[in-house]
């Protein structure tokens, strides 16, 4: 599958910036729920192994999941649900082993059926739905920490994925708040990094979702505020998805507030909290 060297090339481009991070690097603060780098990565991990062991069979994946499964019932948040299973895993320690089960994934996922049905923490899915998720988890997640490390990610087409879900997950988005999703979906036309022009649904002149790729994929990611972005919205229905759009599992999730998720300048205080 395509869409697993993808992923492969989202993780790289995570590991290129975090190469260089010191020890005590890894436990600087996002701007993401006050998780730390070092939470980040244990986080995808984790779902990482989920997504190998659900290739193996439903069985491999519940027994994987299960003590996730039952702390959160249990009350307690995916980050502390999370802390066994590292068992202590942090830094360099945790980079390399994330970075490895990256390349391992990839390799799985090249070679499996795309239309393999498998096993997740909500409803199952095919592979390929399966490592699009990893990618596009990976890339959300990346986005706080190139933030944090005031970097700038070269953007590829391979967002494109990303992109497509957040396109599919339109009637997800509102069900996930117990809302009936308007019909027909706005037509979404976006700019690609390499300047191609993708198109979804009907063309409609008043219902709408218009710009850039990236802003749309930062918007259904939650990685940005709407209002930080350029995207045009045309028509209530567009605004109204765009303004609680979802592309990922779990709760409804409250967007970033204008401004609160930014690029910070670590210049003045890198070598403190990065080592770099």
């Amino acid at each position: 599958m395509q869409q697993a060297e993808d992923y492969r090339q989202e993780a790289r481009s995570l590991a290129v910036i975090l190469e260089p991070l010191c020890e005590e690097g890894f436990d600087a603060v996002t701007q993401f729920k006050g998780w730390r780098i070092n939470d980040v990565l244990g986080h995808l991990l984790m779902f990482d192994v989920g997504a190998l062991e659900t290739l193996k069979g439903g069985a491999q994946f519940q027994a994987f999941f299960a003590p996730i499964q039952a702390a959160l019932k249990a009350g307690r948040t995916l980050l502390d649900a999370q802390q066994p299973w590292l068992d202590g895993l942090a830094g360099r320690a945790l980079f390399e082993r994330w970075r490895e089960t990256s390349e391992t994934l990839a390799d799985a996922y090249s070679v499996a059926d795309p239309k393999q049905r498998v096993q997740w923490a909500g409803p199952e899915m095919s592979a390929l739905s399966s490592i699009t998720a990893r990618q596009m988890e990976t890339w959300a997640h990346g986005q706080e920490i190139f933030d944090l490390l005031g970097q700038t990610r070269l953007e590829q087409d391979r967002i494109r994925n990303i992109a497509h879900l957040g396109v599919a997950t339109y009637g997800w988005s509102f069900a996930n708040r117990g809302l009936s999703a308007p019909e027909p979906a706005p037509q979404v036309r976006l700019t690609a990094p390499s300047g191609a022009v993708w198109e979804w649904n009907t063309a409609q002149s008043g219902n709408a979702v218009l710009g850039d790729a990236v802003d749309f994929a930062r918007v259904v990611t939650q990685v940005r505020a709407l209002a930080d972005t350029a995207l045009e919205l045309r028509g209530d229905t567009a605004r109204r998805w765009m303004q609680i759009a979802q592309c990922f599992a779990g709760p409804p999730q409250t967007p970033p507030l204008k401004g609160e998720r930014h690029p910070q300048n670590l210049k003045e205080r890198t070598s403190h909290e990065t080592g770099q």
